[in-house]
């Protein structure tokens, strides 16, 4: 999820967030957006590198929602819709528009009426969480809901909740008869998982340590290590994990963990090299300067966007530096809302 006003405000956020290569494809980038200028000049700017673009309408991390991202947005279908229309009718239909919701706290009735209100945008389609925002990752995801929706649609519909193996998938898929699943935190701890693996093989780590070893790629050792928590995770005893969390800011302790533990390290690896990206943010000083109607303007005058940091470097980099990995996973499905205000 890339915040879409930083991507269009700050050079150093688009070169940070978004990295693609000649291979990476089908690629969808998913946008952060409250506004429709955001997601219109986001889109703009990434359009030639990717296949289409998504609008995240399900993060129920707090300080998404206290923004106005992600779930905070339930609240105002008929805004997500003129986002969603807005960027339709800017590109070709051969361009993917999709947007991802949670189940509405009101009734489901309400749920499929938002969800036909999305569809009337003219969106490719629609990704529905089996859960509402203020539900904790214990609670049920609701398939009997997501087959409601599924059966309500035309267009086609991406289950996602609790998608932890292969088996899970195709069990979502026999219950709603989605056209697709979506899983985040299965797909987190075992990278394999639709290729049949239940837990994350020994060659899938080997080719993360050889990815991660290309300078090319630019990824740092915080994503390294990050990836590493989970993939590693079922392979590792309490204490090994204890251990592992530990070795912060330190690459090479990372690798020696590997190599004594399971005789890993980095092997040569032709991945293929990144695409330097050119992103033109012309369109989207007009828009900020005509209409100014952005939540907090931009002053075009000073605005320099390769001097700017953006929001979210300013205002998560720092957070999210303090946050262990495991409890920022587990806070993905956590919740600030009031159940009676959706």
């Amino acid at each position: 999820m890339i915040m879409a006003d930083s991507f269009c405000r700050s050079e150093k956020a688009r070169q940070n967030e978004f990295t693609t290569n000649k291979v990476d494809t089908p690629l969808i980038v998913q946008f952060a957006a409250k506004n429709t200028v955001d997601f219109l000049s986001a889109t703009e700017m990434c359009y030639s590198y990717v296949d289409g673009v998504d609008l995240n309408c399900g993060c129920p991390q707090r300080w998404a929602m206290t923004d106005g991202y992600g779930s905070a947005l339930l609240k105002s279908p008929e805004l997500v819709a003129d986002m969603l229309a807005t960027v339709r009718r800017n590109f070709p239909s051969t361009f993917s528009v999709s947007v991802k919701v949670r189940l509405l706290s009101k009734s489901l009735k309400a749920t499929i009426d938002m969800c036909r209100k999305l569809e009337s945008s003219g969106i490719t389609f629609i990704t529905v969480h089996g859960r509402t925002p203020a539900d904790k990752t214990n609670v049920p995801v609701n398939k009997d809901a997501l087959k409601q929706i599924k059966d309500s649609l035309s267009i086609p519909v991406v289950a996602n909740g609790d998608i932890f193996s292969l088996r899970h998938a195709d069990a979502m898929h026999e219950i709603t008869n989605c056209d697709g699943v979506m899983a985040a935190r299965g797909i987190l701890s075992n990278p394999a998982m639709f290729a049949g693996y239940e837990k994350t093989p020994l060659e899938c780590i080997q080719k993360w340590l050889n990815i991660t070893t290309e300078a090319d790629t630019d990824i740092t050792f915080q994503a390294m290590h990050h990836h590493l928590t989970f993939m590693a995770e079922s392979l590792l005893t309490r204490q090994q994990r204890v251990e592992f969390n530990n070795l912060s800011k330190d690459k090479q302790r990372v690798l020696d963990f590997f190599w004594r533990e399971f005789e890993l390290q980095p092997q040569p690896y032709d991945h293929p090299h990144k695409i330097e990206c050119t992103f033109d943010d012309t369109a989207y000083r007009q828009r900020v300067c005509v209409l100014d109607t952005l939540d907090e303007p931009i002053n075009i005058t000073c605005y320099q966007s390769e001097n700017t940091d953006g929001a979210y470097f300013m205002t998560k980099v720092g957070e999210s530096a303090d946050i262990q990995v495991k409890e920022d996973v587990d806070f993905m499905d956590g919740s600030m809302f009031d159940e009676n205000e959706i």
